[in-house]
């Protein structure tokens, strides 16, 4: 089944405040788009984002994505730019979600996907807990009866072809969201589960209240270690980064100790194991293959626990090359294949004072460190 999803960041915040449209304002460390995006990518196979391509390349750099495409004068011209962006990939399954829903729970996605085995669409909703008072001219009007009222949700669920279809009707401009659409068509919706986390980014309050949520995450500490014996004919790669030296390190892989410890580090953390669970050394597939790849899917599992990565450091150890003159570009790389800030990452090195293999140039070790905050 191929799962599409349409990142809505067009709107401009009004409601909000200040500057920046508020997806792109910083939550945490990032963008919150950006957490948005990430909490989608482990499910989708095509994320296609609708809005201010230069924000949004600028926000979601890093991450697979399709090209942005321009968002209309209405949320619902917005997810039909992108719906007709996707017509070409034929997915079976679109999710809509906003960009300013930075938080959506990891067990939500497959929930949904479930239920639209039996209706044409989903969307997670919170039953309303308050009571309900209409207001005129500053006064109470009536009170309104709460029962099997629910606050909705995204991200949507829907089978593709029909939610197209249903926005090429062009008889309904004002929906509010795309259910409404089917709700007019008579087609049945299922509600599933949806989270008080999941916020949308509406008030200048609801910052704090995201900062909140994210700060309730538990720390996961995990270690990692890898070492590679130098041989020659061998291109030396070191935390995805070419070092031009005489030799380079034999493996299956591309050899990279950097990335090799820097992926067990993070699912031992996950308790999801090490990289050899995830990636037989004994599989043609691996043969040589670029250690990019490993990280990428160990960034991709933080993700789909609905974690973040607060911090990586990695220690190279051998005697030579000299790592320092290139730790700023492997800082960078490993930021990029991890989609965090480069603060958030460290490289540094040091020998074995001339003692054992490392200190006889054999080889090269390497150890990592993280700390991962997850629900």
């Amino acid at each position: 089944m191929r799962i599409a999803a349409i990142l809505v960041a067009a709107g401009s915040g009004s409601r909000f405040g200040g500057g920046a449209p508020k997806q792109f304002l910083p939550l945490a460390g990032k963008p919150v788009i950006r957490w948005a995006a990430e909490a989608l990518a482990p499910h989708a196979t095509l994320l296609q984002p609708v809005g201010d391509a230069g924000a949004i390349e600028a926000a979601l750099a890093g991450l697979a994505h399709l090209p942005c495409v321009p968002g209309g004068a209405t949320r619902q011209a917005s997810v039909q730019a992108g719906l007709v962006a996707l017509e070409r990939w034929a997915p079976d399954v679109v999710l809509v979600h906003d960009a300013a829903r930075p938080f959506v729970p990891p067990d939500l996605v497959p929930a949904l996907l479930a239920a639209l085995a039996t209706h044409a669409g989903a969307i997670p909703a919170v039953p309303v807990a308050d009571t309900l008072k209409r207001g005129e001219d500053g006064v109470i009007a009536a009170t309104v009866p709460r029962g099997n009222l629910f606050r909705a949700q995204t991200p949507q669920a829907f089978a593709f072809a029909t939610l197209l279809e249903l926005h090429r009707d062009g008889t309904h401009p004002d929906a509010t969201d795309d259910a409404w659409l089917l709700e007019r068509a008579g087609l049945k919706v299922a509600l599933v589960a949806g989270s008080d986390h999941n916020i949308k980014l509406t008030y200048q309050e609801d910052l704090c209240r995201l900062e909140q949520v994210l700060g309730a995450r538990l720390p996961r500490v995990g270690n990692g270690f890898d070492v590679h014996v130098l041989k020659a004919g061998r291109k030396l790669f070191l935390c995805g980064i070419e070092v031009p030296h005489d030799r380079g390190l034999d493996g299956h892989s591309d050899a990279d100790v950097g990335i090799h410890a820097l992926c067990d580090a993070i699912y031992g953390a996950l308790a999801e194991g090490d990289i050899g669970r995830h990636f037989p050394p004994g599989e043609d597939t691996w043969k040589d293959a670029d250690s990019a790849r490993f990280l990428r899917h160990a960034a991709g599992r933080i993700a789909a626990r609905g974690g973040v990565l607060a911090n990586a450091d990695v220690t190279l150890i051998c005697e030579r090359p000299k790592i320092t003159p290139h730790a700023p570009a492997m800082i960078a790389r490993l930021a990029s294949l991890l989609g965090v800030d480069e603060g958030r990452i460290s490289v540094k090195a040091t020998t074995s004072e001339r003692l054992g293999f490392t200190g006889r140039g054999e080889g090269i070790a390497a150890q990592a460190s993280v700390c991962l905050l997850v629900p």
